[in-house]
């Protein structure tokens, strides 16, 4: 067992904040993004210190399953509590993913530890550091996600489904625009398809929490932003007042939208979704999605995209879009609509991909994060006959 070494204050209180963290994820549900937020507001750490509490929660969530792995082969119970087990998580993290020096790794994980697990948890990391490269026995371990999930891209995206996943263990890279709204590429990208301008009248759907609403009425239409709950349209408002733009929060149910039919020049479908193109940013989201959801998703977004062929008005558009990678959410949706919706025909790719690295899919288009910088996305663009 190796020597335990005090450390700075500022690298302990980083590895306890990030521990505190991770265990109301695990434990209470939390989402990551939300509870990271909090921890940070309240704390007075530096911003480089900030910047690390949020690689090591961020990273040791993502990765949760690979480093589950690592530490486990050298323990031989099973009676782990939470705490013990984000803090062998994060020294994990740092010795395989982040190639932290094993001294400094160790010591202040372990100094981070509850008294009571210190020398478990120093035992184990320095196992873990003296292991050398570690040899994974399959790719859905290795890269940290659920076999479902694995299994599911892989028949949807064939030899591409690994270099995709790999790209979506990488940090977020965060954008902001020109009015101050931080926002994806590819959800600009997919703003970018809405005709707008001087005079338009646009409704998105699903809008909050309102980035595609406020991008599109910052081209200079007129946007209706709506959300089923109140509170996320209290987040299209927040967004409008932000940038400055005539986006108008409305509540109501995109199945059931309280506008008579033919109100709108365009409609923006962008529709709730299993998310499994934007895991880079959502570092949680793949241990939350079950393996049924996505078809239950797939049965919504179909019934959101016939009401929106029922509100825009004759040779106007509906843009249909998911951030994810599944067949069943993207072009077994397209298929539907050819065969259900009698009143859209499908605009192709070529007259709306423009420089955007929009790849076919289908009748659409997409957009993968092996390639694109940003999330992935599936977009298909309708005009109403």
């Amino acid at each position: 067992m190796g020597r335990i070494v005090s450390v700075n204050e500022s690298g302990l209180e980083s590895r306890r904040l990030a521990i505190d963290a991770l265990v109301r994820i695990d434990e209470d549900g939390a989402y990551a993004n939300l509870v990271l937020s909090k921890i940070l507001d309240e704390s007075t750490l530096e911003t480089r210190d900030r910047g690390f509490v949020t690689e090591l929660v961020y990273g040791t969530t993502r990765m949760r399953r690979a480093l589950d792995y690592v530490v486990d082969r050298f323990i031989v119970r099973d009676d782990i509590e939470a705490r013990v087990r984000a803090c062998l998580r994060t020294g994990a993290y740092q010795l395989v993913f982040l190639g932290t020096p094993a001294h400094a790794a160790v010591d202040a994980t372990v100094a981070a530890t509850p008294k009571r697990a210190r020398g478990f948890v120093n035992a184990i990391l320095r196992k873990v550091a003296a292991s050398g490269a570690v040899e994974w026995p399959t790719d859905a371990i290795r890269l940290s996600y659920p076999n479902w999930m694995i299994d599911r891209l892989a028949a949807d995206l064939g030899d591409r489904a690994v270099p995709v996943l790999e790209a979506m263990n990488s940090p977020a890279v965060v954008h902001t625009r020109s009015d101050g709204y931080r926002q994806d590429p590819a959800s600009q990208a997919v703003a970018e398809l809405v005709d707008s301008g001087a005079g338009r009248f646009v409704l998105d759907l699903c809008a909050a929490p309102g980035g595609k609403a406020t991008h599109i009425a910052g081209r200079g239409a007129t946007v209706i932003g709506m959300d089923l709950h109140a509170h996320r349209a209290g987040l299209i408002a927040d967004a409008a007042e932000l940038t400055g733009t005539t986006t108008l929060a409305v509540v109501g149910d995109g199945l059931a939208p309280p506008f008579p039919e033919q109100s709108f020049d365009a409609v923006l479908v962008d529709a709730p979704c299993s998310g499994l193109g934007s895991l880079r940013r959502r570092a949680d989201a793949r241990w939350r999605m079950q393996v049924g959801s996505v078809d239950t998703l797939a049965t919504l977004q179909f019934d959101l995209l016939a009401s929106a062929g029922a509100l825009v008005k004759r040779g106007g558009q509906v843009v249909f879009s998911t951030c994810t990678l599944t067949d069943a959410e993207s072009v077994e949706i397209d298929d539907r609509a050819v065969a259900e919706i009698a009143d859209l025909e499908i605009v192709p790719m070529e007259e709306w991909a423009g420089d955007v690295a929009w790849e076919p899919h289908g009748r659409g288009g997409r957009l993968l994060p092996d390639i694109f910088a940003g999330d992935g996305m599936s977009a298909f663009v309708y005009r109403r006959r």
